[in-house]
């Protein structure tokens, strides 16, 4: 894989990237086209849609934050791909407000569904925006991730609380306000009318291991990059990561 991100930033991105590109790799084969068009609905200043059109495809980023658009235009100017991604200020709830119905091969929906009213409703939306065939890349916080980090942190009470909580939320002072499992993602996922083709678990360890270790001791990033691959396939570990990656396929799309 050839991971358009920072070495360091990789450990949080890696995973994803090797499954979305797995994913358009697969679209550009079927479609027969070397560009798609990539739907990225809450994707802010462009973490993923500027390498996405450094490979060519055309992006057009849905984010309420005129802040992030800004820095996304920024960083899309930096990268010498203006002319390939275009960011409009809005959300997946009044997604057609801004978005065609339709009109993407792949929509992602990436730290979206914790912080909208009704997950069912985004999923219903970034789903309505495919055209057929096309896939969805969904990315939310994992309950599991949130309550062990929280008793490692000898925080045992809110650990409990997240456990307990319907949403996952340790405590009123929780910036997250939905957390989920993988069970629950699937079945949003397929309650739209999709396929699950894969289910992944990211930062299993990244967010556990100090990073002045990854940062000073020779090969640490790699072989945690590594450890982190082979991890994220297993459904134990779905459990424990902090965040959780679905890829979902209309049903015409073979599986990965």
């Amino acid at each position: 894989m050839s991971d358009p991100m920072r070495p360091r930033a990789a450990l949080r991105t890696a995973v994803v990237w090797e499954v979305l590109q797995n994913a358009l790799e697969r679209r550009v084969k079927a479609t027969g086209r070397q560009a798609l068009d990539v739907l990225d609905t809450g994707g802010g200043s462009g973490n993923f849609a500027v390498p996405l059109a450094r490979l060519g495809h055309q992006v057009t980023v849905v984010d309420p934050s005129p802040n992030a658009l800004f820095a996304l235009e920024r960083r899309a100017a930096e990268a010498g791909v203006a002319d390939r991604v275009r960011g409009v200020q809005g959300d997946v709830r009044g997604l057609f407000d801004v978005a065609e119905r339709g009109g993407y091969d792949v929509v992602l929906c990436h730290g979206v569904l914790e912080y909208v009213d009704d997950p069912a409703e985004g999923v219903r939306n970034a789903v309505a925006a495919l055209r057929p065939d096309g896939v969805l890349s969904l990315l939310a916080a994992g309950l599991g991730g949130a309550v062990l980090a929280r008793a490692l942190a000898g925080h045992f009470t809110e650990a409990k609380q997240a456990l307990d909580d319907p949403d996952g939320r340790w405590g009123t002072g929780d910036p997250v306000p939905r957390r989920f499992t993988a069970d629950r993602l699937t079945a949003l996922v397929e309650g739209a009318g999709l396929t699950v083709g894969a289910v992944h678990g990211v930062r299993v360890f990244a967010d556990l291991v100090p990073g002045v270790l990854v940062d000073t001791e020779p090969g640490a990033l790699d072989a945690l990059l590594k450890l982190e691959a082979a991890a994220a396939e297993l459904a134990a570990f779905h459990s424990v990561a902090t965040q959780l990656h679905v890829l979902g396929e209309t049903r015409g799309t073979p599986e990965a």
